[in-house]
Protein backbone atom coordinates (compact mmCIF):
# COMPACT_ATOMS: atom_id res chain seq x y z
CA UNK A 1 0.00 0.00 0.00
CA UNK A 2 1.51 3.54 -0.95
CA UNK A 3 -0.15 6.49 1.19
CA UNK A 4 0.91 10.20 0.44
CA UNK A 5 0.90 11.90 3.83
CA UNK A 6 0.76 15.46 3.33
CA UNK A 7 1.43 17.36 7.01
CA UNK A 8 3.51 20.10 8.50
CA UNK A 9 3.84 18.86 11.94
CA UNK A 10 7.40 16.49 11.60
CA UNK A 11 6.36 15.35 15.17
CA UNK A 12 2.83 13.96 13.77
CA UNK A 13 4.75 12.57 10.50
CA UNK A 14 7.36 10.79 12.40
CA UNK A 15 4.54 9.26 14.19
CA UNK A 16 2.57 8.23 11.49
CA UNK A 17 6.00 6.80 9.55
CA UNK A 18 6.94 4.78 12.62
CA UNK A 19 3.68 2.86 12.20
CA UNK A 20 3.52 2.80 8.58
CA UNK A 21 7.13 0.82 8.61
CA UNK A 22 5.69 -1.56 11.50
CA UNK A 23 2.56 -2.12 8.73
CA UNK A 24 4.85 -2.70 6.09
CA UNK A 25 3.29 0.58 4.24
CA UNK A 26 4.84 2.61 1.76
CA UNK A 27 4.51 6.31 3.14
CA UNK A 28 5.81 9.64 1.52
CA UNK A 29 5.73 13.10 3.70
CA UNK A 30 5.42 16.02 2.31
CA UNK A 31 5.18 18.93 4.48
CA UNK A 32 3.72 21.91 2.12
CA UNK A 33 0.23 22.35 0.55
CA UNK A 34 0.79 22.82 -2.83
CA UNK A 35 3.71 20.63 -2.91
CA UNK A 36 1.66 17.96 -1.44
CA UNK A 37 -1.31 18.77 -3.97
CA UNK A 38 1.29 18.39 -7.24
CA UNK A 39 2.55 15.14 -5.75
CA UNK A 40 -0.77 13.57 -5.21
CA UNK A 41 -1.34 13.96 -8.53
CA UNK A 42 1.98 12.87 -9.84
CA UNK A 43 1.08 8.96 -9.46
CA UNK A 44 -1.61 6.43 -8.31
CA UNK A 45 -1.86 6.44 -4.47
CA UNK A 46 -3.78 4.21 -2.16
CA UNK A 47 -5.00 6.65 0.35
CA UNK A 48 -4.03 10.26 0.90
CA UNK A 49 -3.89 11.72 4.68
CA UNK A 50 -4.19 15.44 4.45
CA UNK A 51 -4.05 17.61 7.61
CA UNK A 52 -6.46 20.75 7.05
CA UNK A 53 -3.94 23.62 8.46
CA UNK A 54 -1.26 23.85 5.80
CA UNK A 55 0.89 26.54 4.07
CA UNK A 56 0.42 27.27 1.16
CA UNK A 57 -2.49 25.39 0.46
CA UNK A 58 -4.55 24.05 2.93
CA UNK A 59 -6.16 20.28 3.32
CA UNK A 60 -9.50 21.69 2.81
CA UNK A 61 -8.57 23.18 -0.88
CA UNK A 62 -6.60 19.93 -1.57
CA UNK A 63 -9.47 18.02 -1.42
CA UNK A 64 -11.96 20.11 -3.30
CA UNK A 65 -8.93 20.47 -6.22
CA UNK A 66 -8.41 16.67 -6.36
CA UNK A 67 -12.06 16.07 -6.78
CA UNK A 68 -12.16 18.74 -9.51
CA UNK A 69 -9.27 17.24 -11.31
CA UNK A 70 -11.43 13.93 -11.23
CA UNK A 71 -9.60 11.85 -8.96
CA UNK A 72 -11.06 9.21 -6.75
CA UNK A 73 -8.29 7.87 -3.91
CA UNK A 74 -9.78 8.02 -0.91
CA UNK A 75 -8.57 11.01 1.49
CA UNK A 76 -8.48 11.54 5.53
CA UNK A 77 -8.49 13.79 6.94
CA UNK A 78 -6.46 15.59 9.98
CA UNK A 79 -7.87 18.24 11.94
CA UNK A 80 -7.67 19.86 15.36
CA UNK A 81 -10.96 21.32 14.75
CA UNK A 82 -13.47 19.31 16.17
CA UNK A 83 -16.73 21.28 15.85
CA UNK A 84 -19.87 19.28 13.79
CA UNK A 85 -19.75 22.33 10.92
CA UNK A 86 -16.08 21.73 10.27
CA UNK A 87 -15.82 18.15 10.24
CA UNK A 88 -19.03 17.96 7.50
CA UNK A 89 -17.65 20.97 5.54
CA UNK A 90 -14.01 18.71 5.11
CA UNK A 91 -16.48 15.50 3.94
CA UNK A 92 -18.49 18.19 1.85
CA UNK A 93 -15.36 19.21 -0.08
CA UNK A 94 -14.10 15.51 -0.71
CA UNK A 95 -13.27 13.74 2.08
CA UNK A 96 -14.23 9.93 2.59
CA UNK A 97 -13.13 10.37 6.76
CA UNK A 98 -12.03 12.48 8.97
CA UNK A 99 -9.49 12.02 12.11
CA UNK A 100 -9.44 14.20 15.22
CA UNK A 101 -5.82 14.98 16.59
CA UNK A 102 -5.09 14.26 19.03
CA UNK A 103 -5.24 10.60 17.59
CA UNK A 104 -4.12 7.05 18.01
CA UNK A 105 -2.24 5.44 14.93
CA UNK A 106 -4.42 2.68 15.58
CA UNK A 107 -7.78 4.84 15.20
CA UNK A 108 -5.94 5.85 11.97
CA UNK A 109 -5.11 2.40 10.52
CA UNK A 110 -8.61 1.45 11.34
CA UNK A 111 -9.69 4.41 8.91
CA UNK A 112 -7.23 3.41 6.40
CA UNK A 113 -8.60 0.15 5.95
CA UNK A 114 -11.96 1.00 6.13
CA UNK A 115 -11.80 3.74 3.44
CA UNK A 116 -9.38 1.62 1.58
CA UNK A 117 -10.93 -2.10 1.60
CA UNK A 118 -13.29 -2.57 -1.54
CA UNK A 119 -11.63 0.34 -3.76
CA UNK A 120 -9.84 -2.73 -5.44
CA UNK A 121 -10.76 -6.17 -6.17
CA UNK A 122 -8.61 -8.78 -4.56
CA UNK A 123 -5.56 -10.05 -6.58
CA UNK A 124 -6.59 -12.87 -9.06
CA UNK A 125 -10.85 -12.58 -8.57
CA UNK A 126 -12.60 -13.29 -11.66
CA UNK A 127 -14.58 -10.41 -12.93
CA UNK A 128 -18.15 -11.16 -12.22
CA UNK A 129 -21.49 -10.34 -14.56
CA UNK A 130 -22.23 -6.69 -14.07
CA UNK A 131 -25.00 -6.00 -11.75
CA UNK A 132 -27.91 -4.69 -14.04
CA UNK A 133 -31.15 -2.84 -12.90
CA UNK A 134 -33.85 -1.33 -15.22
CA UNK A 135 -32.23 1.90 -14.56
CA UNK A 136 -28.81 1.20 -13.46
CA UNK A 137 -26.07 -0.95 -14.43
CA UNK A 138 -22.38 -1.51 -11.92
CA UNK A 139 -19.32 -2.96 -13.69
CA UNK A 140 -17.78 -3.68 -10.41
CA UNK A 141 -14.02 -4.48 -12.19
CA UNK A 142 -14.11 -1.35 -13.68
CA UNK A 143 -15.68 0.42 -10.72
CA UNK A 144 -18.25 2.20 -12.87
CA UNK A 145 -21.73 2.87 -12.23
CA UNK A 146 -23.85 3.76 -15.17
CA UNK A 147 -27.45 5.65 -14.47
CA UNK A 148 -30.27 5.53 -17.51
CA UNK A 149 -27.03 4.54 -19.88
CA UNK A 150 -24.60 7.50 -18.72
CA UNK A 151 -21.83 7.20 -16.42
CA UNK A 152 -22.03 8.48 -13.36
CA UNK A 153 -18.63 10.33 -12.97
CA UNK A 154 -16.05 11.22 -10.45
CA UNK A 155 -17.36 9.03 -7.62
CA UNK A 156 -15.34 8.97 -4.65
CA UNK A 157 -14.49 5.22 -3.68
CA UNK A 158 -17.40 5.53 -0.70
CA UNK A 159 -19.90 7.10 -2.94
CA UNK A 160 -19.17 4.23 -4.76
CA UNK A 161 -19.59 1.79 -2.23
CA UNK A 162 -22.44 3.35 -0.90
CA UNK A 163 -24.63 3.51 -4.28
CA UNK A 164 -24.10 0.08 -5.21
CA UNK A 165 -24.77 -0.96 -1.48
CA UNK A 166 -28.40 1.08 -2.03
CA UNK A 167 -28.26 -0.48 -5.81
CA UNK A 168 -27.96 -4.00 -4.30
CA UNK A 169 -31.21 -3.33 -1.69
CA UNK A 170 -33.58 -1.98 -3.43
CA UNK A 171 -36.72 -0.23 -1.43
CA UNK A 172 -35.25 -1.60 1.16
CA UNK A 173 -35.18 1.50 4.08
CA UNK A 174 -31.68 1.86 6.23
CA UNK A 175 -30.96 3.63 9.10
CA UNK A 176 -27.64 6.07 9.30
CA UNK A 177 -26.32 3.09 11.53
CA UNK A 178 -27.06 0.15 9.10
CA UNK A 179 -25.73 2.32 6.32
CA UNK A 180 -22.64 2.84 8.85
CA UNK A 181 -22.05 -0.66 9.49
CA UNK A 182 -22.46 -2.18 5.91
CA UNK A 183 -20.85 0.15 3.93
CA UNK A 184 -17.97 1.61 5.68
CA UNK A 185 -17.72 -1.26 8.48
CA UNK A 186 -17.57 -1.70 11.87
CA UNK A 187 -14.39 -0.15 12.94
CA UNK A 188 -15.48 2.96 11.77
CA UNK A 189 -15.27 5.96 14.24
CA UNK A 190 -17.53 8.82 12.86
CA UNK A 191 -20.82 9.90 13.44
CA UNK A 192 -23.90 9.37 10.99
CA UNK A 193 -24.01 13.28 9.81
CA UNK A 194 -21.06 11.51 7.29
CA UNK A 195 -24.13 9.41 6.24
CA UNK A 196 -25.91 12.43 5.09
CA UNK A 197 -22.76 14.39 3.26
CA UNK A 198 -22.24 11.32 1.29
CA UNK A 199 -26.07 10.62 0.40
CA UNK A 200 -26.30 14.65 -0.64
CA UNK A 201 -23.01 14.10 -2.88
CA UNK A 202 -24.26 11.32 -4.31
CA UNK A 203 -27.68 13.23 -4.77
CA UNK A 204 -25.70 16.07 -6.46
CA UNK A 205 -24.24 13.70 -8.94
CA UNK A 206 -26.97 11.90 -9.94
CA UNK A 207 -29.23 15.38 -10.72
CA UNK A 208 -26.46 15.77 -13.33
CA UNK A 209 -28.15 13.34 -14.69
CA UNK A 210 -31.50 13.93 -14.23
CA UNK A 211 -31.99 10.95 -12.41
CA UNK A 212 -32.76 10.88 -8.71
CA UNK A 213 -33.27 7.81 -6.99
CA UNK A 214 -32.32 8.22 -3.21
CA UNK A 215 -35.26 9.19 -1.01
CA UNK A 216 -35.06 9.99 2.83
CA UNK A 217 -37.07 8.12 4.93
CA UNK A 218 -37.91 10.58 7.75
CA UNK A 219 -37.06 9.55 11.12
CA UNK A 220 -35.51 6.71 9.98
CA UNK A 221 -33.14 6.75 7.33
CA UNK A 222 -32.88 6.68 3.48
CA UNK A 223 -33.72 3.90 0.42
CA UNK A 224 -33.00 3.62 -2.70
CA UNK A 225 -36.19 3.53 -5.09
CA UNK A 226 -35.84 3.77 -9.25
CA UNK A 227 -39.44 3.61 -10.16
CA UNK A 228 -39.93 7.38 -8.51
CA UNK A 229 -38.03 10.83 -8.97
CA UNK A 230 -39.59 11.90 -5.74
CA UNK A 231 -35.74 12.64 -3.34
CA UNK A 232 -37.26 14.41 -0.66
Amino acid sequence: MKILVIEDNESVSQMIGLFFEKEGIEGEFVLDGKAGYERALQQPWDCLIVDWMLPSMDGVSICRSLRKSGSDVPIIMLTAKDTESDQVLGLEMGADDYVTKPFSPLALMARIRAVTRRRSPAPGSTASPPLQTARFKVDEQAREIWADGHLVENLTPKEYDLLVFFIRHPKQVFSRDQLLEHVWGFDFYGDDRTVDVHVKRLRTKLDTLGTQVIQTVWGVGYKFDETTENSS
